[in-house]
């Protein structure tokens, strides 16, 4: 578990430590980056949607929350469900197809989850989970506790049904919802100059959904935690719920079939001196709080967290042939 993380039913802290914020952002990079390795060694099968460039959005934002906040993402979560503390090696051996996954080899990438930890799932349909969401959120409302619903998605979700439908019923019902759309400026391969008429996404909401919206840069760590802390307030006051529009960059494409011929270089150079790791390494630095020792540190033992989440996943069995059955909501045998 992360040292960011809170316990149930505790507010979370409004000055987190900048310092855990930044080991969070390098764990979920070095681990993205890890799993790129693996997935190139064939270890990792099927689709593999990298997290890297965005980590400011997953760590600054579930730093603002309490940890019984429910989540619900898009299948780019590998950040999300590090940065709620869930375990590297099991998350890794869930990319590797293996038992000692969080889901036991059956999910794979896209479909993390842990409720144990109200991380309630990665899902593959664009903009589908968004009901879910609302759902969670009136179950909340329903027994009158302060509990959220945190609903994580992409650009490319917002000219879909369910984005209406989510954002509407949660504004007509004051749902404790709260959606941040990290928009990296591209769905898949496709510019969102080309397919939004407002690409300012925020500017949509107040408008359509009588729903408090803003714009935040999402490559800055501290910003998104100062902006998820405040609408995580309201919507726990009862004031409904609360749209945030993250600004950020994918560095690397869509998924590990992106070959990435979209994307011009300079873009990409432009957003790459923006890196969030970055961003704050040289803040923290020029503020005295972090010294070249501190990040030796810090480096090394990501490393060494990532490289034994590999080893594990990699000496991890595969799910058993009988286990095929478990899980299931009716016996193959009474078929």
């Amino acid at each position: 578990m992360s040292q960011l993380a809170n316990k149930p039913g505790h507010a979370a802290e409004t000055a987190p430590d900048p310092i855990e914020l930044l080991r969070m952002m390098m764990l979920i990079r070095r681990f993205e980056e890890k799993a790129a390795e693996m997935y190139a060694r064939g270890k990792i099968k099927g689709f593999l949607h990298l997290y890297i460039g965005q980590e400011a959005i997953a760590a600054g934002a579930i730093a603002a929350l309490r940890d019984d906040d429910y989540l619900v993402t898009s299948y780019r979560e590998h950040g999300h469900a590090l940065a709620r503390g869930l375990e590297p090696g099991r998350v890794m051996a869930e990319l590797f197809g293996r038992e000692t996954g969080v889901t036991g080899g059956r999910g794979g990438s896209m479909h993390l989850i842990d409720s144990s930890k109200a991380f309630m799932g990665g899902y593959a349909i664009v903009a589908g989970h968004m009901p879910l969401a609302c759902g969670l959120a009136l179950a909340e409302q329903y027994k009158g506790t302060d509990r959220i619903a945190v609903c994580f998605f992409g650009d490319g979700a917002v000219n879909e049904g369910e984005f209406h439908e989510a954002l509407n019923l949660a504004s007509v019902w004051k749902l404790p919802v709260l959606f941040i759309c990290e928009n990296n400026l591209y769905g898949m391969g496709t510019d969102v100059r080309r397919v939004s008429a407002v690409i300012e996404i925020y500017k949509r909401v107040p408008e359509a959904y009588a729903m408090q919206a803003t714009q935040v840069d999402g490559m800055d760590v501290l910003a998104v935690h100062d902006a998820v802390s405040e609408a995580a307030e309201r919507i726990r006051r009862g004031d409904g719920p609360v749209f945030l529009e993250m600004i950020c960059y994918r560095f690397r494409g869509h998924s590990m079939a992106d070959a990435e011929h979209y994307r011009d270089k300079d873009e990409i150079s432009v957003w790459r001196n923006l890196d969030p790791i970055k961003q704050l390494t040289e803040k923290l630095r020029a503020d005295g709080g972090l010294q070249d020792a501190q990040l030796d540190s810090l480096t090394s033992d990501v490393e060494g967290v990532v490289n034994d989440a590999a080893r594990f996943a990699d000496e991890s069995p595969e799910p058993p042939l009988e286990s095929l059955r478990l899980h299931v909501y009716k016996d193959a045998a009474d078929a």
